[in-house]
This record gives C-alpha cells, structure tokens and sequence, in this order.
C-alpha cells in the first residue's frame, strides 16, 4: 500500500460490522482531502472504512463494475440491509479477489465456529448470513471484524493502492 494510504487505513483499529461510528473515524473532509486524486474505488473504500456509510454509497453505487458492487455489498452488509447486500454480492459474481481473501481467511476462522467461511471458494453471501447472526463483543464479531479487514486489504491491493 502507498505509504500515504496508511494512515487512511489503520488496520490496528477495526471497523465495525455495522452502522456505527468509532470515535477514530476521520471526518468526510479529512478522508476525502487524504485521498484526493485516488481513484473512486480507493475513495469509497476509505468512506466506508472511515464508517461513513451514505458517502461510500454515493461512490460505489455509480461503479459499475464487480469492484463497485463488491464495495456496495460491504456498504449494505454494514448498514445492515443484508437481502441488499447479497444482491450486490451476487452481482459481483466470482471475483478475482476471492481466492486470495479466502487464503488469508482461512486461518482466521479454522478451529472457530465461522469455519465454514473457509470451504472451496469464497463465499460472501455466507460472510452476510455470519454478520447478520454475529453480536457486538463476541469472540465472532472479533473474528468477522478481522475478515472484513482481509476483504479490505485484497480489494486495496487489487485497486493498486
């Protein structure tokens, strides 16, 4: 990742599954001013990373490609709107980051109860159903908080930034 993107994306302070807003989040402005001439998939990315959720939206839905539904599906996934999120998911079809989040997820999840995230392909809709039945401080919030961190991270790299 560019040097510059790093403190965008924090890693070390993850986002929630939901809606809600960490005191961490930097504001619209500062996030937009941070990635001022990236692409619109790095600028969304860091909305919704950033837990603002209606800007990150205004960005994805207009990215008409699997990288841009792949972005609206973690948008509605967080908002929660998880029928709107698997109907963005299913639009992404079999992404060519799949296979490289679900290397990294892998290890995450084996020996948990979300180990059937792990099968033989990547498969978001599952992602969607672990989120909607997860609840806030369990040890599988934990878990799904650091596979959405993957989904970020393999997305960032597919995006170049």
């Amino acid at each position: 990742m560019r040097e510059h993107l790093k403190t965008i994306f924090d890693f070390s302070n993850l986002a929630g599954l939901g809606p809600e807003r960490r005191d961490s989040a930097m504001s619209v402005e500062a996030v937009m001013a941070a990635v001022e001439g990236e692409s619109e998939l790095t600028q969304s990315a860091a909305l919704l990373w950033h837990d603002h959720l209606d800007e990150s939206h205004q960005f994805s839905q207009d990215i008409s490609n699997a990288d841009g539904s792949f972005l609206h599906g973690i948008m509605h996934r967080r908002e929660p709107d998880y029928s709107n999120a698997k109907y963005w998911f299913n639009r992404v079809g079999s992404h060519p980051s799949y296979p490289e989040i679900l290397k990294r997820v892998t290890p995450l999840v084996t020996g948990t109860s979300l180990e059937n995230l792990a099968g033989a392909e990547w498969d978001a809709a599952a992602m969607v159903n672990a989120v909607s039945d997860a609840r806030a401080g369990s040890e599988e919030y934990e878990v799904l908080q650091q596979v959405q961190r993957v989904e970020f991270e393999v997305l960032l790299e597919r995006f170049g930034a």
